[in-house]
């Protein structure tokens, strides 16, 4: 994981020209300037300093903002997208030990989407970086089209003491292995953490699987607003080598010549057949009257996650928490008819705290899923559904397994409901504590095969 410090060539960013009294352009030029010696930058001098610009960061480099400094997006030249960009990500080409340490952006009705880099849309974002940490970021007036904190195509991140409030996603990650994200506090319209290995063609620059991570210690909390997300999205998908006369949206993605496609398009319902093979190498090419953008080198043919620990996630606002799912409407189409099923694999609830009396699912699924635990939660009237949105035929088995949850609402809960045909499902709690005398779990389980094994009142042993 990264370093917790880099130290070499260390320099205040204000020797640099960096100050509150300079202009947005003045301090985009002066940031870079420092930023392109390496080692540690520091900016000390509180104060509220102007941004016109986004500021490229490189490898074996460290920014690091004291108490009370504030960067300020502002409109000097035309809008821009990031107030960070790793410079690899321009190139796809892998940065390494990079540090982002105190910085609180302020967006000031600055939300631009993809100025650089099609896909990649966060205030602070990477793409191609390996080893690194971001640590005490604050945005508090996020827009509607940015995200805070948007990373994509990584290895070994830390994300630690993150506080987001406003309408798009607090920390959105594309595809990538090994992450912690830990110690937010989520005040978001959209979501608080998206997994999206799958995503609009605009949301993502890169597709793929998202493994082996932990989302630790993180609030989601109320506002005045409904919302449209979740505390977590977790996106899959799948599509298929390009065949001649498939019909394409939207969103598609197909593999052609060993490399990814996607269409890039309004999201305005048309439909093309596609009678041409995608084959340029570069940048966005109309075929058909298909936009084909190329999106990655590699040939891969679905997304997801593997190996995900959500632990002390405590749940104040009334929304859906969990939602893993493909998108099927005119924005996206994550699963392609035809395409190999993708698999979530191995998704840990840990110390889950429902705090709100609302009926909303805890977790709401319509991909495969192989197994998924819920340990020592609390849970009020909040079940698992099992929806069918997509043409995916088989949902296959999932293996839900609680163990030592707290079920605190005083009446009959439905724990599980399915909605998908020949789905299997196996539910098994034990250890479980249900403090109100009236509380009765029950089941829906539609048209599919359900083994239970529970020890919660209401529910009796089915299957074998």
């Amino acid at each position: 994981m990264p370093s917790e410090s880099i130290e070499t060539g260390s320099g205040q960013a204000e020797a640099f020209g960096f100050s509150p009294d300079a202009t947005g352009l003045e301090n985009a030029a002066a940031l870079q300037r420092a930023l392109d010696q390496g080692g540690t930058i520091t900016v000390t001098r509180p104060g509220t300093y102007k941004l016109a610009a986004t500021v490229l960061i490189g490898s074996d480099t460290a920014v690091r903002f004291g108490t009370g400094v504030f960067i300020q997006k502002v409109n000097e030249q035309g809008p821009f997208t990031h107030v960070l960009l790793n410079r690899g990500a321009l190139t796809r080409t892998w940065d390494r030990n990079i540090v982002v340490d105190g910085l609180h952006v302020i967006v000031n009705g600055l939300d631009h989407a993809m100025s650089e880099i099609y896909g990649l849309r966060g205030q602070l974002a990477f793409s191609y970086v390996r080893d690194l940490r971001v640590t005490r970021f604050r945005c508090l007036d996020l827009g509607k089209t940015q995200f805070a904190i948007h990373v994509c195509t990584f290895e070994d991140i830390i994300i630690d003491d993150v506080r987001v409030t406003g309408d798009k996603d607090g920390v959105h990650l594309g595809r990538g292995r090994r992450f912690t994200i830990r110690n937010g506090v989520f005040k978001t319209f959209d979501d608080a953490v998206a997994l999206n290995g799958h995503d609009y063609a605009s949301g993502n620059p890169e597709l793929g699987w998202i493994e082996d991570g932990v989302i630790e210690n993180c609030h989601d909390l109320p506002d005045e607003k409904e919302p449209i997300g979740f505390f977590c999205r977790i996106l899959a998908g799948a599509w298929i080598d390009w065949t001649a006369t498939m019909e394409v949206q939207n969103s598609d993605s197909v593999v052609s010549e060993g490399r990814l496609y996607r269409v890039q398009a309004k999201p305005d319902g048309t439909t093309w057949k596609s009678l041409t093979r995608p084959t340029h190498e570069s940048g966005a090419q109309i075929l058909d009257g298909i936009n084909w953008g190329v999106v990655q080198a590699d040939g891969v043919h679905s997304a997801g996650v593997r190996n995900i620990t959500f632990r002390d996630i405590f749940l104040s606002k009334p929304r859906i928490a969990f939602s893993v799912h493909f998108d099927n409407d005119r924005y996206s189409r994550s699963y392609y008819p035809g395409a190999e099923i993708p698999i979530q694999e191995q998704i840990t609830l840990d110390s889950i705290r429902v705090l709100h009396d609302a009926p909303v699912d805890l977790v709401s699924i319509d991909t495969p899923v192989d197994v998924l635990t819920i340990a020592h939660s609390t849970i009020r009237q909040n079940g698992i559904r099992f929806l069918k949105k997509s043409a995916l035929g088989d949902h296959g088995r999932t293996s839900i397994n609680l163990v030592g949850c707290v079920f605190a609402h005083d009446g009959q809960v439905e724990l599980v409901t399915n909605r998908v045909p020949g789905k299997e499902i196996i539910l098994q709690t034990t250890a479980s504590i249900a403090p109100g005398s009236s509380f009765s779990a029950s089941v829906d389980p539609g048209e599919a095969r359900l083994l239970i094994q529970a020890d919660l009142p209401g529910l009796k042993p089915m299957g074998s």
